[in-house]
Order: structure tokens, then C-alpha cells, then sequence
């Protein structure tokens, strides 16, 4: 089976290779174009999925437009009979539906819940205890086709999403692969997803990555891990913005405005919720490096002032 492979980020790479060790014939890696970045923006960066089609040997293309016929020319040349995505831009019809047998997506929630561009950490935000990936045919409408499969993973309670993140990428990989011997065996039943049980997972900005102290302790304690490590749950410190990567959540009656810090100035920095108090583990003042709150704590000199509550929208 002639295997067309598509992906950019570090997700990617286990899927990519698990494919090519478990002797699958990928005829080419689509992958992002090279861009310019690192210090003083001269160093040009190759993507993850690039690096290892590299280091293996794999045919690679690296397509500005979806639609230009110079890529839709090369895909057909390769006359591939499936094509795998994962972690890759949005593709046109005239590509995803080239393929002999068709295209299909790996996506990191249990789908129909979570559709869109960040649902690892639209689960962790929304407080889910248990998330997966799925593997589905490509349609028009973004992450509606039809599922192959699906494999659940829980979420710890302190759980970030760069860890969950790590965690689901190789049970991706480990679901792509199992998707790939399915569709070739011939033996599979497609399953229509159920439009009563769908959630979005919207890109996340960062200005949306404020944090509102006005909800409860459980809430923003979510909030900061499902931002963790990038792009960062923040607020303002004074005039500075202040990261925080790494949270605890405390249950404890108080009658103190939502935002109000609590600290010794040595071992404990905690900031009060409608509920109780999410107590700071990590963080990172602006222009300063990620440190645990004990380091920071100790360094920073100034009087701690209260954090301004964001309110609600």
C-alpha cells in the first residue's frame, strides 16, 4: 500500500515513524515549508516531521499552496492509495480526495467532542477526566468524517497539557498504525458522529490566556495546567505579566476579593478564587526565566501587590 504521509509538529514524528518501522511504503512526507526564527530571526527552521523524513531517507514535499497544481501534480505522480494526517494544515478536496482509498486524520480528542485546533487543552480546561484520539476520513467540514477508531487515555488531576500532549502522541501513533492494518485487511465498520455530543476546541490567543480569578478554584486551576507549557495561562503582576505554569487547587472558605495574594515571602504564594485558593508551583515574571515559586519568591524584591481580578467578559 502506497502510504502518503502529512504532518509538521513534533506530534507527528512517532506516527510517522511507527509507519515506516513497521515496514509500510511511504512514498513521500508532506510537511510544512522551512521558515526563518531563533535569534535575530536568520536561522532557518525545519519542521520535526521534516528532520526525521530526512534522517530516513523519505521523499519529501513542502507545498506554499494546497491548491496549486504543481503539488496536486506531484501527489497524483506518487499515485498513492492513502494519505495520513496528523497534525497538518486543512486540505483542500482536490487533495484529500486523490487517494485510492481516501485520507484520514488523527485527532487528539474523542471525537465529536473537541473539534478544532486545540483540543488537548480544551479538554484539560473543561476539566475532563478522560480524553483520546480518532481517527477519522476526512470530509468537507473540518473533523466531521466518518471514525475508524478511537482509543480513550485519562487525565490526571494535576496533569498539563504539554504532559498529556506527550503522552498522546505515541497512543496516536499507536491508533494510526492500527487504523493503517484495518483499512488494509478491509475489515472495518465506519461510524457517523453524533452532532448532539459535539464541542469546539478553538485556537487559543493570548489574549484569551488572561486569567479570571472570579470562578472557582477548580476552574483556574484547569485553566492554568490546560495552557501549560505554551502558550501560558497569565495575569498582571503590578505592571508585569505574570505566567503560571503549575498549580494546586485549595478548598477554603475566605472572604477575600477574588485575585488577592496570599504569601510568607518565602516558601508559599496563593491567590484566592470565588471558592478557595489556587497556591503558584511555576511560574515566570516577565523578562525573567520559568522558575519553581520558592526561587521566585526569594528573589523578588519588591512588595507583592494585588492582582487586579479579571472579570468576566
Amino acid at each position: 500500500m502506497r502510504i502518503v504521509f502529512m504532518g509538521t509538529p513534533e506530534f507527528a514524528v512517532p506516527s510517522l515513524n511507527i509507519l515506516v518501522e513497521n515496514g509500510y511504503e511511504v512514498v513521500a512526507v508532506v510537511t510544512a515549508t522551512d521558515k526563518y526564527g531563533g535569534r535575530g530571526g536568520k536561522q532557518l527552521i525545519e519542521s520535526a516531521v521534516k528532520k526525521y523524513a530526512l534522517e530516513k531517507n523519505l521523499p519529501i514535499i513542502q507545498p506554499e499552496k494546497l491548491k496549486s497544481p504543481e503539488f496536486v501534480n506531484q501527489l497524483e505522480a506518487l499515485k498513492p492509495d492513502l494519505q495520513v494526517v496528523v497534525a497538518f494544515r486543512m486540505l483542500p478536496e482536490i487533495v484529500w480526495s486523490l487517494p485510492r482509498i481516501g485520507t484520514f486524520n488523527l485527532h487528539g480528542s474523542l471525537l465529536p467532542k473537541y473539534r478544532g485546533a486545540a483540543p488537548i487543552n480544551w479538554a484539560i480546561i473543561k476539566g475532563e477526566k478522560e480524553t483520546g484520539v480518532t481517527t477519522f476520513f476526512i470530509t468537507h467540514e473540518i473533523d466531521t468524517g466518518d471514525i475508524l477508531m478511537q482509543e480513550k487515555i485519562s487525565i490526571g488531576e494535576n496533569e498539563t497539557a504539554g504532559e498529556l500532549h506527550d503522552r498522546m502522541m505515541f497512543l496516536g501513533a499507536e491508533t494510526g498504525l492500527k487504523t493503517v492494518k484495518m483499512i488494509e485487511s478491509g475489515q472495518y465498520i465506519l461510524q457517523k458522529q453524533n452532532e448532539a455530543e459535539v464541542s469546539k476546541a478553538p485556537k487559543i490567543f493570548h489574549e484569551t490566556c488572561k486569567i479570571n480569578f472570579e470562578q472557582s478554584a477548580g476552574q483556574v486551576h484547569n485553566f492554568i495546567r490546560g495552557l501549560s507549557p505554551y502558550p501560558a495561562a497569565w495575569t498582571m503582576l503590578g505592571e508585569e505579566q505574570l505566567k503560571i505554569y503549575r498549580s494546586r487547587k485549595i478548598a477554603a472558605a475566605h472572604t477575600l476579593p477574588p485575585g488577592t495574594i496570599q504569601t510568607d515571602s518565602k516558601d508559599y504564594l496563593k491567590i484566592a478564587t470565588l471558592d478557595g485558593f489556587v497556591e503558584i508551583l511555576e511560574l515566570q515574571l516577565q523578562g525573567r526565566k520559568r522558575m519553581d515559586v520558592k526561587s521566585f519568591l526569594n528573589g523578588f524584591g519588591v512588595k507583592l501587590q494585588n492582582i487586579t481580578p479579571n472579570k468576566p467578559a
